[in-house]
């Protein structure tokens, strides 16, 4: 029985458990400061618009602080503003300035020129811009750093085109700022007017330097008057692509008759425009002619009109709808952050379009193209 036992009866296996210290890793959210830098137009030759937009941001800075304070999440934003005076090369010094600062965010800048102008810096820096009001087709391109939340001027332009059909215009006169968003734009609503039937006269192209313009006005009533051997005044458009600078253009327009007897088109560069309305021979040029001018239109909600109204008091005027989109990237901005749980622009860039398509904000719902316009 001794010699059989083990046989039978062989002895169990003991198992011992070491205990062993797991080390977790748990991803932390982004806390603390969200700063965003914007570049805006406060002065120069788009500063109404650029007021605009720095109010309009002011509100949706203290709307998202306060967003944030009721769902506990420990994270303050803050928008830094920096005036780029409508200029290019002004915009890409600000741009560096901010960041040198350690900002990778942007809101901005408004012109298509700026845009362009910092493209390149934005790009190889991975600083991420998101203008509210650039529109040149030309800029219109996947996968880099700028994203815009409005349409492009190859909705714009056969938009144009579409109202000078409606108004029975035959032929077009176009007088344009010579720089990116005007060259666009001028291209765009000539290719579609084309298509509708229209003449075009000669065109006139200026430099967006130029501050006086009696040289141009002149040749534009040349061209106005050869036209008008051929057609009657309602069926001749000018079609006046500019910024604030019209102000002092229809100004002078209004000292030649025949000016005043045809139709004027203007764009969104001059849609609103608070300078036109403060120049009384300006504004009563446009007045006499009926200047029409298209701006991209927001969807009205309860969101949209209780910015509008205050945005308005606070302005005294009505904001123009690019400055309604700023209000927007702020939100959609800060956002994606939270939702990458990090502060870097590659992160962001990656989710702002999924962002963007879920949020229904101020301007309503903002689908983004493959360009991420």
């Amino acid at each position: 029985g001794i010699a059989l036992a083990p046989a039978i009866f062989p002895p169990k296996a003991t198992t011992i458990t070491q205990p062993v210290t797991v080390t977790q890793t748990q991803q932390v959210g982004f806390t603390g400061k969200l700063t965003i830098g914007a570049l805006l137009p406060l002065t120069g030759d788009l500063a109404s618009y650029g007021e605009n937009s720095k109010v309009t941001v002011e509100i949706a800075v203290r709307d998202v602080n306060d967003y944030l304070r009721k769902a506990g999440i420990p994270v303050t934003v803050e928008v830094v503003v920096e005036d780029t005076q409508t200029k290019p090369d002004v915009a890409l010094t600000k741009l560096q300035s901010l960041a040198a600062r350690g900002i990778k965010l942007f809101i901005g800048p408004q012109t298509s020129a700026e845009v362009r102008q910092i493209k390149s810096y934005a790009d190889s820096n991975k600083l991420l811009l998101v203008s509210q009001s650039s529109t040149a087709p030309a800029l219109a391109i996947p996968d880099d750093y700028v994203y815009r939340f409005c349409p492009d001027d190859t909705i714009q332009g056969p938009a144009i085109s579409a109202v000078a059909k409606a108004l029975g215009v035959k032929a077009v006169v176009q007088v344009w700022r010579g720089d990116a968003w005007g060259d666009g734009l001028q291209e765009s609503t000539k290719k579609s007017g084309e298509a509708l039937g229209f003449v075009y006269a000669e065109g006139i192209r200026y430099s967006p330097e130029a501050k006086e313009f009696s040289a141009e006005v002149r040749l534009l009533n040349d061209r106005v008057a050869g036209l008008l051997k051929t057609y009657k005044p309602e069926e001749i458009a000018v079609e006046l692509i500019a910024f604030n600078e019209a102000v002092t253009f229809i100004s002078q327009a209004a000292d030649y008759p025949d000016l005043a007897r045809v139709r004027w088109l203007g764009s969104d560069g001059t849609a609103q425009l608070d300078e036109l309305i403060k120049e009384p021979k300006a504004a009563a040029f446009a007045v006499q002619v009926n200047w029409i001018n298209p701006i991209f239109a927001p969807t009205e909600s309860g969101k949209y009109t209780k910015l509008v109204e205050e945005a308005k008091a606070r302005l005294g005027r009505v904001p123009d709808s690019y400055a309604i989109a700023a209000y927007d990237e702020v939100w959609v901005l800060t956002l994606a952050v939270l939702q990458v749980g990090k502060y870097d622009a590659d992160a962001v860039k990656s989710v702002l379009a999924d962002v963007a398509n879920n949020f229904f904000g101020a301007s309503g719902w903002i689908i983004l193209n493959a360009a991420g316009d």
